[in-house]
């Protein structure tokens, strides 16, 4: 009999959901949460109830309840930083998350959540490579200014997913190669995976890198510093000019590359030097990904929404062919991520990993 799986991905306004019989998925249902709904809640955490009984309405709605599963899986939240795994939800993670120790975010409710209906179940609760994954090396961390260290917050559930899953397809073990993935998406992340571990990645989350569709990526710090000086911007406001109201949506008004492609087929210049900049930006940090293995690369994988455009994935393939072979594996796929997290430790493959604050 097949392992059933519960997975749940919380975003900003839905909640995803997935039902897999060991990996392979059976049903995917997104419940929309509206503005009007989210209002009611004064912090991310106080929206768990509101979710929790969408996600038992649609359980009941499919005949199904929490005891018919063998594993629950939540979207890591902002944790502690991490090593890569699936880790067995404890009250150190539960508390950790519902104070915002380590920041704000509705992926803080997946573990909340799925917690919750694992104990209604009597079945293990679990998480999966949190976008806290930190496999960073000692030199990828020191900036040019000691108090400030770089950190690892990433897309690290798929970027791992995907280059297992690659891994596999060409009967490779993961940590026998050296690969560069690059998610693309609202936010952008190029990472180094030297032999199972990313050494080296952009923090996506507050906007590093290549600029993207919604961040502004990195930029000339003076001028950045004599805006926020100059225009007297609190952090709030400095948070969201980087992540939010940053890159495409800054330029052009939209974060919906399709659209941008549609100003470009119609003749708008503006439209097609910004989004040949993005592409020319994530270019150049993909070849800088090649650094930490001293251009040893084995195959370099573009994924995530925006990977799905055949005009940027070509365009890249241009700017970057010349370093390894690339590979587009197209979506973000983050609850069969989680699906494939929870069942290598259901079937023994791995240990799941124990939090510890």
């Amino acid at each position: 009999m097949p392992y059933k799986i519960l997975t749940i991905n919380p975003g900003s306004t839905s909640t995803k959901i997935g039902l897999y019989h060991d990996t392979e998925e059976i049903l995917t249902q997104n419940i929309s949460h509206s503005a009007e709904d989210l209002a009611a809640f004064s912090t991310i955490t106080d929206q768990f109830p509101y979710r929790l009984e969408k996600i038992n309405a649609f359980l009941a709605g499919q005949n199904l309840k929490a005891g018919d599963f063998a594993a629950i899986v939540g979207r890591g939240g902002l944790l502690k930083p991490l090593v890569s795994g699936t880790y067995k939800i404890n009250d150190m993670m539960l508390d950790d998350l519902k104070h915002n120790r380590y920041g704000a975010h509705a992926c803080n409710l997946g573990a909340i959540l799925a917690d919750m209906i694992a104990k209604q179940g009597g079945c293990p609760g679990y998480i999966v490579d949190p976008v806290v994954v930190d496999e960073l090396t000692p030199i990828a961390r020191v900036t040019g200014r000691p108090e400030i260290v770089r950190k690892s917050i990433f897309h690290a559930l798929n970027q791992k997913a995907v280059a297992k899953r690659f891994a596999k397809s060409i009967n490779r073990p993961y940590n026998s190669l050296n690969l560069i993935v690059a998610h693309l998406g609202g936010g952008i992340s190029v990472g180094c995976h030297a032999l199972g571990e990313v050494v080296d990645v952009n923090n996506a989350l507050d906007g590093e890198g290549p600029f993207s569709p919604e961040r502004a990526g990195t930029m000339p710090a003076g001028q950045f510093a004599e805006k926020v000086i100059s225009e007297n911007l609190d952090h709030n406001s400095v948070a969201k000019l980087l992540a939010g109201k940053g890159g495409l949506v800054a330029h052009l008004g939209t974060n919906d590359v399709r659209e941008v492609e549609r100003r470009v087929a119609a003749g708008d210049d503006r439209a097609a030097i910004v989004y040949q900049a993005m592409i020319y930006a994530i270019a150049k940090s993909i070849a800088a990904a090649a650094v930490p293995v001293c251009g040893k690369v084995d195959h370099i994988i573009l994924t995530g929404g925006i990977a799905y455009s055949e005009q940027l994935t070509a365009k890249l393939k241009d700017y970057i062919g010349f370093i390894a072979p690339v590979v587009v594996l197209p979506g973000e796929n983050e609850l069969q991520a989680l699906a494939e997290g929870a069942y290598r430790v259901l079937t023994g493959e791995e240990a799941a990993k124990e939090y510890k604050g």
